[in-house]
């Protein structure tokens, strides 16, 4: 069984090795521990914080625990509101059409145009999945207990949700969109620029970044292939989130052109599904189906998946004593919890 719970600063060691095995491209777990061990201190604080009116730029980050052996499994996290401090950049893919009656020529072509649109949005992120851990709901549950925790403090988020996909790079960190960046604008390479952002260092983006419209057909065939693409591991995290609602707008990341994909968060089907449920103690508790739970907690937060069935009209559900246990509930509190597709 697994529990999935915040951060702690006892979790820094496991954190890192998730870092390492993460590999190129994956931003917001650098290979610093200086960096690391200050998101941990972030996510600390944004758990420990009120609720407030409006969401706020804090960063909540979760690991997957096994609870039989201690093993840290994976992590996943969420960013309330992105850009309030530092400027969030996307592109966006968008038509322009050259039209001359006079001449008789209609053309239209593709670019990309630097924008901050996205500022204020909430960002689902951090999600990895260690090699060991990848089997059964574990990747499914990983990704869609964030939902649950988002509809019930939906306070402290914003209504638009956005996730950055990874996009196309080899094993060796090269992005053949970034390649042309790096030829024409920033004589470094992507790993060096990926590392940079995540550690924070984003003023070489404003400072080198090209300000006017890129032409799509001016970038090289490699690069344009890859627009809107994802790394090949990253396509279970994308149908996922299609599953969910999410669906691209033509936003793309500047450095690997990775899509973001975004959902208004009412239309989220685990949050749209998603209701609080009585907890009834039960040994026999069972079901064909296998429904996420998750306590009503910020700071106390837990979550978990198990097989077990639903009393939709009574808003009932039956838990073992010992899965109410890890999820600090007891008979007669009330959790969030849905079926877990």
């Amino acid at each position: 069984m697994f529990v999935i719970r915040p951060i702690e600063k006892n979790d820094y060691s496991e954190l890192l090795k998730i870092a390492e095995e993460s590999g190129h491209g994956f931003t917001s777990l650098p290979v610093n521990g200086e960096l690391l061990a200050s998101k941990i201190q972030r996510a600390e604080t944004a758990f420990n914080s009120d609720e407030s009116e409006i969401p706020t730029e804090q960063g909540y980050l979760f690991v997957m625990e096994d609870v039989e052996t201690g093993a840290i499994m994976g992590t996943s996290g969420i960013e309330g509101a992105v850009g309030l401090d530092d400027a969030f950049y996307h592109y966006h893919l968008s038509k322009v059409v050259h039209n001359s009656r006079e001449l008789n020529i209609y053309k239209s072509a593709e670019i990309l145009t630097l924008c901050n649109d996205y500022t204020g949005a909430t960002e689902l992120c951090t999600l990895f999945l260690r090699d060991d851990h990848r089997k059964s709901i574990n990747g499914r549950a990983l990704s869609k207990f964030r939902f649950l925790f988002i509809a019930e403090h939906r306070r402290r988020f914003a209504n638009t949700v956005i996730a950055e996909m990874r996009g196309v790079s080899d094993d060796d960190g090269k992005s053949p969109f970034w390649q042309w960046l790096e030829d024409h604008f920033f004589s470094i390479d992507f790993p060096t620029a990926d590392y940079l952002t995540g550690i924070g260092q984003k003023v070489f983006i404003a400072e080198l970044m090209p300000k006017y419209p890129v032409y799509v057909n001016l970038l090289s065939k490699e690069a344009q292939k890859v627009i809107g693409k994802v790394h090949n591991k990253t396509q279970p995290a994308l149908r996922l989130l299609k599953s969910e609602g999410f669906s691209w707008k033509r936003y793309v990341d500047i450095f690997d052109a990775g899509p973001t994909v975004e959902a208004d968060v009412s239309q989220i089907r685990t949050v749209r599904d998603s209701d609080n449920y009585t907890v009834e103690i039960s040994e026999q508790a069972s079901g064909t189906e296998f429904i996420i739970v998750a306590n009503l907690a910020v700071k106390n937060f837990r979550a978990t998946a198990l097989k077990t069935t639903l009393d939709h009209k009574n808003l009932v559900i039956q838990l073992p004593a010992k899965v109410a246990a890890n999820l600090h509930v007891a008979a007669g509190d009330k959790v969030r919890a849905s079926k877990l597709i």
